[in-house]
C-alpha cells in the first residue's frame, strides 16, 4: 500500500525526541506560550510527529530537534501552571506537533497538571490512541481531560493526499473515538472529533460526519477546521504544491465562533 506507516514512524519519531533520564521520560519542546484558543490557555509545543501534512503550521519545528530543548514530565508541568497563574486561564494543552509519541511522558504532564485543578487538553491526530485500546484506557482514568482528535481530512483518500501517508491509518483517527467512548470517556465533553477540511468535498463531509454518527450522535457536532494563512504556512503551500484552499481564514479573521 501506497505511503508510510504511521505508527511504525511514530517509533522512529519517538528515538530522536524522547530521552529516558533516570526511568523519566523527556521529551524536546520548541516553546511554552499563552494562547487565544479555547477562550484562554497556555500552551506547550512539542517537537516530533507521525504525520508529515502539506498543510501543518508547525512544519518549521515539528521534525527539527534541534530547535528544541529537553524538559522532564515535572518541570513541563511546572511552568504551565506557573503559566496558568499568572495568566489566570484554566485550561492548558500539548500541542504543536504530536503529544501521543511520547506516551510515559504525557501521562505524567497530565498528572501533574489536573492535580492542580486544571482541566488539561489533548490535541492529537488519534492514531495512537486508535492503534492501542489501552492508550485510551490510560487517558480516561484522567477526569479533567479533553481529548481532541483531530482528522487530517474527511476520507482516506484526502487523508493519505494531505499526509503522504497510507489510506487505511485514516481509520485509525476513528478508532480512537471508538476507543475513547468505550474506556468510558463522554463524547462531546471529554472527547470530540476535529477535521481539516479546507480541501474537502461536500460530499466527503457528509460521508464523514455519517462515519461519526455510527460511533455516536454527538460527535457530529465538529470542530471544523479551516487553513490559517499564516505566512509561513502559505510559503509550505506553495512549496508542497497543494492548490488554494477551498475554506481559508487570515490569521487576523479568524471567526470568534473558531477560538
Amino acid at each position: 500500500m501506497a505511503g508510510y506507516d504511521p505508527v511504525e514512524r511514530a517509533r522512529d519519531v519517538y528515538r530522536k525526541v524522547v530521552r529516558v533520564r533516570d526511568g523519566v521520560e523527556e521529551r524536546l519542546y520548541y516553546r511554552f506560550r499563552r494562547d487565544r484558543w479555547y477562550g484562554g490557555i497556555v500552551s506547550a509545543d512539542v517537537i516530533g510527529c507521525n504525520l508529515s501534512c502539506r498543510f501543518c503550521w508547525s512544519w518549521y519545528f515539528r521534525e527539527n530537534p534541534c530547535r528544541g530543548r529537553w524538559f522532564n514530565p515535572v518541570s513541563v508541568g511546572e511552568r504551565l501552571v506557573g503559566m496558568a497563574d499568572r495568566y489566570r486561564v484554566r485550561l492548558i494543552r500539548l500541542t504543536g506537533a504530536e503529544p501521543t509519541i511520547s506516551r510515559r511522558h504525557l501521562v505524567d504532564v497530565i498528572d501533574y497538571v489536573t492535580s492542580y485543578k486544571y482541566r488539561f487538553i489533548l490535541e492529537t491526530n488519534g492514531i495512537l490512541i486508535g492503534y492501542d485500546h489501552s492508550y485510551a484506557e490510560e487517558l480516561a482514568k484522567h477526569r479533567r481531560i479533553v481529548v481532541r482528535v483531530s482528522f487530517k481530512g474527511v476520507s482516506p483518500k484526502e487523508f493519505q493526499w494531505l499526509t503522504g501517508a497510507r489510506e487505511d491509518a485514516w481509520y485509525l483517527q476513528l478508532k480512537a473515538l471508538e476507543n475513547l467512548l468505550d474506556s468510558g470517556l463522554k463524547p462531546g465533553e471529554e472527547f470530540y472529533a476535529a477535521a481539516m477540511i479546507g480541501w474537502s468535498s461536500d460530499e466527503d463531509i457528509e460521508w464523514f460526519i455519517g462515519k461519526l454518527r455510527e460511533i455516536h450522535p454527538v460527535l457530529t457536532d465538529v470542530d471544523w477546521e479551516y487553513v490559517i494563512l499564516y505566512p509561513h504556512v502559505v510559503k509550505l503551500l506553495k512549496k508542497t504544491g497543494l492548490p488554494p484552499p477551498k475554506r481559508a481564514v487570515s490569521p487576523h479573521g479568524v471567526p470568534k465562533e473558531m477560538i
